[in-house]
């Protein structure tokens, strides 16, 4: 797990939610600034001070104190460790997001720690100060936002927070922004009134550094966060440290009060579903501490080590990665019935909610780890379907624009048809719903939905085949009529419809479907066909396309498509492939590093596989493109090309889904 085996290309710190999620874009964590995934300022800073003299830990602040030696870096699914060695003191710091991901609580719960581990390692005892702040920045959207400060009244220990002055709740939409209403908290067990300030970052990184204190004047008036930042701080006096480890932490946290807008209710987050607020938010996470990093370590573990026995120590580091961005690019909600509310964002696209081609590349990871969470991320879409709102025939693009589940807004609103995904949208959540049948046994959630998944199914038999030039989830590659891999998930949703009705004991219409599905796959294989592989549109020779969406012939147990089909393309594929991965198809050197993950499913060569996972890893490991793992890159210069810090990235477990159902 260490930076000598992977380097990522940023990594994960503080991730729960689109907006609560700092990283750090470097090898050394005192190389940069970190950010928020969009790239915006989301400054944390830490010093030490040891017998006198002040390194810096994280951040580049104060320039001119020293760097402490980072002499390693590991990242878990739950925990990013960083490891220092100065002036005679071994320093492990440690930021620990605990989203465990069969706990509920744990995954809404916007509570990071921050935890020191100090210790002598030249065999003589040293006076030990730790500084740590988080900048305001963190709780507005706008550079010139005013903020205002305060400890947390009645809180259980001693906390501070930041916030905007003027909370406009669930008001602000859109893509690349960050929250502006609620507030940014900071907390520690046990800290004095000395340890604890709300100040400006540059006084008192300066002041720590030079005197080994915090000022002595907090911010108590509203301040710009773009005049002199304003930061809340926290300090611990280890005071003599010698051979005996000395462990101190700081509880991260973030309280939005309301979460999103759905159908114009304002809903909470699922941690605050019962009356829950900042003060028992922080209550929960101090008693809990020793539990929680217990547990976050086990689980750490176990994950890893399944990941690294299935599929490699590559695949194991590349879906690590992935774990904490998969879960941080959603919400978790709850409706007034109780009803559980899981919502995507379409993080560095336009910031819609409850996408379905999102959640369809991410589906592997909640069909492998969490079905409740897999189902809560689409019924929303189902009741809108079923809605008035929705006036197609065919399945929604997604629920409304973030925080703001109110509706599509997506080209233009409802009735605007020339930006919809049709075939796309019908194939990917008949064929979602088929997956919760095949790893659930039953098809009980799809019976709860059945008029509606009949109806998109019957689209699909008449507008699937040979689709139209409409969207699919590739849009960024342009338009495409007579689309082949487009077609391969009509069919699919056509079969996974089948194969429902199969397990309802609906044998006419299981055998229509089926039958139907059968015999569009010779067809396709006919207007595919192009020598050697088959063709990215239909009847358009020398082209070519990953056919992702055939991975349900294998993992739904369908067995429709030939054998001989998945041969010839990773055959194919193996040949046309650069040093950073598979290109996605023939009019790009670009690719998408979830689909390449989907492809390995064609193959039943373990070799073969590993020869198409390993050039993702070595992008991973080698991009110059510090940012949070990209799905959308360059496979020859190894460069971003757009997306960042999408829930599309949980795709890559579908290789441990697979194995889960047998394939």
């Amino acid at each position: 797990m260490s930076s000598e085996t992977f380097r990522p290309p940023a990594v994960p710190l503080v991730t729960h939610d689109p907006h609560f999620s700092i990283w750090s874009p470097a090898d050394k964590l005192t190389d940069s600034e970190t950010r928020h995934w969009s790239n915006l300022p989301m400054p944390i800073h830490s010093l030490v001070s040891i017998d006198g003299e002040a390194y810096r830990l994280m951040g580049t602040e104060p320039r001119w104190t020293p760097p402490a030696k980072q002499t390693k870096l590991e990242v878990w699914p739950t925990r990013s460790i960083y490891h220092f060695e100065q002036n005679g003191v071994s320093i492990k710091l440690t930021f620990l997001s605990p989203l465990l991901i069969d706990d509920l609580e744990l995954v809404s719960r916007p509570a990071s720690y921050v935890i020191y581990d100090v210790v002598s390692i030249d065999g003589s005892e040293h006076e030990v100060k730790l500084y740590f702040d988080v900048s305001s920045e963190t709780a507005v959207n706008e550079p010139d936002a005013s903020v205002v400060f305060g400890p947390v009244e009645n809180a259980p220990i001693p906390a501070i927070k930041a916030g905007m002055e003027t909370q406009n709740l669930v008001e602000t939409i859109g893509d690349r922004v960050t929250q502006d209403w609620g507030y940014v908290l900071l907390a520690a067990e046990n800290a004095t009134r000395e340890e604890m300030a709300t100040a400006s970052q540059k006084e008192a990184t300066e002041v720590f550094a030079l005197e080994g204190k915090l000022p002595e004047r907090d911010v108590t008036q509203p301040r710009r966060v773009d005049q002199d930042t304003p930061v809340l701080v926290l300090m611990f006096n280890l005071g003599k440290v010698g051979s005996v480890e000395v462990r101190k932490y700081g509880i991260l946290g973030y309280d939005d009060i309301y979460a999103i807008e759905y159908f114009g209710k304002r809903l909470r987050a699922y941690w605050r579903r019962e009356g829950e607020n900042e003060k028992t938010l922080l209550e929960k996470a101090t008693n809990e501490f020793s539990s929680i990093l217990e547990r976050c370590e086990a689980f750490d573990q176990k994950l890893f080590n399944e990941l690294k026995e299935a599929e490699g120590e590559k695949y194991a580091h590349i879906a690590t990665l992935a774990y904490r961005q998969c879960i941080a690019a959603h919400k978790l909600a709850v409706d007034d019935d109780g009803k559980l509310l899981y919502f995507s964002k379409e993080n560095y696209s336009n910031g819609c909610m409850g996408t379905v081609d999102v959640t369809y590349p991410s589906s592997p990871f909640f069909l492998l780890l969490n079905m409740d969470l897999m189902k809560a991320m689409i019924a929303p879409l189902f009741e809108y379907a079923a809605s008035e709102r929705w006036p197609w025939p065919y399945a929604p693009h997604d629920i409304g624009r973030y925080p703001h589940a109110n509706g599509q807004v997506y080209g233009g609103g409802e009735k605007t048809e020339d930006r919809q995904m049709p075939v796309e949208e019908c194939g990917n959540m008949l064929t979602m719903v088929a997956a919760i049948a095949k790893v659930e046994g039953n098809a009980g959630f799809a019976e709860e939905h059945w008029d509606l998944c009949k109806q998109w199914a019957k689209y699909l038999l008449e507008k699937g085949l040979d689709p139209e030039n409409q969207l699919c989830t590739d849009d960024f590659a342009g338009h495409l009529a007579r689309n082949a891999n487009l077609s391969a998930k009509a069919i699919m949703g056509i079969a996974g419809f089948g194969m429902l009705c199969q397990m309802r004991g609906f044998s006419e219409d299981a055998e229509k479907f089926l039958e139907a599905a059968k015999r569009m796959i010779a067809q396709w294989m006919e207007m595919a066909e192009d020598g050697d592989h088959y063709s990215l549109t239909f009847e358009n020779p020398g082209t070519w396309s990953q056919k992702y969406n055939f991975v349900w012939d294998k993992l739904l147990g369908l067995n429709l498509v030939p054998e001989s089909v998945f041969k010839k393309e990773i055959a194919h594929y193996l040949k046309v492939q650069n040093r950073y991965g598979l290109p996605l198809d023939s009019r790009s050197s670009y690719t998408k590093l979830d689909w390449i993950l989907w492809t390995t499913i064609l193959t039943e060569n373990q070799d073969d596989a590993q020869a198409l996972i390993e050039p993702v890893y070595k992008f991973l490991h080698e991009s110059q493109s510090r940012v949070p793992m990209t799905d959308w890159y360059w496979t020859k210069e190894g460069k971003l090309r757009g997306f960042r810090g999408r829930s599309v990235v949980g795709g890559v477990f579908i290789r441990m889904l697979a194995r889960k159902l047998g394939v």
